[in-house]
């Protein structure tokens, strides 16, 4: 299974948690004093906020995976498109650890594929 992913930046996280709850009739499955996640099922997406003093806006977009086999492949299919994929093992991020490959599209937007 693969589940999209959209992290934004926001100025105030209360507030966007207040919008973003009530788009998606629940509450965050993770919420900090800067971050917030919503892991929904329908859509099938990690949308997650922070207030960190990013600029913001549009954070990055990635692809989550359930397993290192399929984040294996979806760093090979990064290579076959002609990007550059860093790798990150056992990453401390946004209150969970994980396997990473983090890469930029042509317009500049930051791509993460991720275990969970």
């Amino acid at each position: 299974m693969k589940r999209f992913h959209i992290h934004i930046a926001v100025d105030n996280l209360q507030e966007n948690i207040r919008v973003y709850s009530a788009l998606f009739g629940i509450a965050p499955s993770v919420s900090k004093q800067d971050y917030a996640k919503w892991m929904l099922d329908d859509p099938l997406l990690n949308f997650a906020i922070s207030a960190r003093g990013a600029k913001p806006g549009l954070d990055h977009v990635g692809i989550q995976v359930d397993s290192e086999e399929a984040l294996n492949e979806m760093n090979q299919r990064l290579a076959q498109a002609g990007l550059l994929a860093v790798a990150q093992q056992n990453a401390q991020c946004c209150y969970a650890s994980s396997n990473k490959y983090w890469t930029v599209d042509p317009q500049g937007i930051a791509w993460e594929a991720s275990t969970r």
